[in-house]
């Protein structure tokens, strides 16, 4: 048995539970009328409300405490509706169909409102009218809170989706979300655009040799070179492995040969240790360079640059080289 009508019951009885309703706050002279209306009982995880079903009548809780679920009952609950809350109102004010399941948390009972009788309380009763208003506009403000917090989760994941947990870097992901739209602006502000590719010499021997700890030191040291020697400007990324990106807005393919020859010397000049005080060997890094030109999207000017990365690699490695 899910609801369970008891029948009226006295204002003995009830007056208790409805003087600790915020709902009927003032209205002393009123309860009489309560007398007439159901009581119901549910037992634990019935359901009082389902999304679709038409609004008859409106509930106030005298005990127990009611969950709230959108979706299905298998989903977290959003709120909770506790003893001397209305629920369902909503509903009966525009109109509309059920949105939400409403279930039993525990043993509850529950004083039922009519349509009719819930319209003629708002129309004669100043009472009433003024602390359903006041219940939802709390309600309206939790909500909105909700609303805040569940937007600040949601842009702390998209951050935390975007970046490298290994360098702190972007990574490959959020670039290719970026990349196009700076290439578009640069076409649009005429300004020249250039990305570079860096990828780590020999990175499988530091691996094999001693072990992924040093190479995830290596990867560490690489990113932290690039966030020092390139400006604030740039964008860098992860792209993957051992291989990293760097966007380069207003920056022509001379200046991108700078940059990167910059970021070589300083990457081949590094003198690193494991935590554990190994010394690792110099590394370097070969690096491909290429310009934005007009008509060519983000996809080409990528694939440039790593063509021109893999020549630098085929011509002895630890060097720059152009798509010009």
């Amino acid at each position: 048995m899910q609801v369970c009508e008891v029948g009226g019951v006295g204002t003995g009885d009830l007056e208790p539970s409805l003087l600790a309703s915020r709902v009927f706050r003032g209205m002393e002279n009123d309860l009489e009328a309560f007398a007439r209306l159901p009581s119901r009982e549910l037992e634990p995880e019935a359901a009082l409300l389902e999304p679709g079903e038409p609004a008859r009548a409106a509930y106030v809780l005298l005990s127990g405490r009611l969950r709230v679920h959108v979706g299905t009952l298998d989903d977290q609950p959003i709120g909770f509706v506790e003893a001397g809350e209305i629920v369902g109102e909503l509903a009966l004010l525009d109109g509309s169909e059920r949105s939400a399941w409403v279930v039993a948390d525990g043993p509850c009972r529950l004083l039922e409102i009519d349509a009719a009788t819930f319209w003629s309380l708002i129309h004669r009763s100043r009472h009433f009218a003024s602390n359903l208003l006041e219940l939802l506009s709390i309600r309206l403000k939790g909500n909105n809170s909700r609303i805040k917090e569940s937007r600040r989760l949601q842009l702390l994941y998209e951050r935390r989706a975007n970046l490298d947990a290994l360098t702190g870097l972007h990574n490959r992901r959020w670039l290719e979300d970026v990349f196009p739209r700076q290439v578009r602006r640069s076409e649009l502000e005429s300004e020249p655009l250039s990305v570079l590719m860096i990828d780590v010499d020999h990175f499988k021997r530091i691996n094999d040799t001693f072990g992924h700890a040093a190479g995830d030191f290596v990867l560490f040291a690489v990113a932290k070179v690039l966030e020092s020697r390139l400006r604030p400007t740039d964008l860098v990324a992860r792209y993957g492995g051992e291989e990293f990106a760097a966007i380069l807005p207003k920056c022509d393919l001379a200046g991108a040969g700078i940059a990167a020859e910059r970021v070589r010397r300083e990457i081949a000049g590094l003198e690193l240790a494991t935590p554990s005080g190994v010394l690792l060997p110099h590394i370097t890094a070969s690096i491909g360079g290429a310009q934005q030109r007009l008509g060519i999207d983000a996809k080409a000017l990528l694939s440039a640059a790593d063509g021109a990365l893999y020549r630098a690699k085929g011509s002895g490695r630890n060097r720059v080289e152009l798509a010009l």
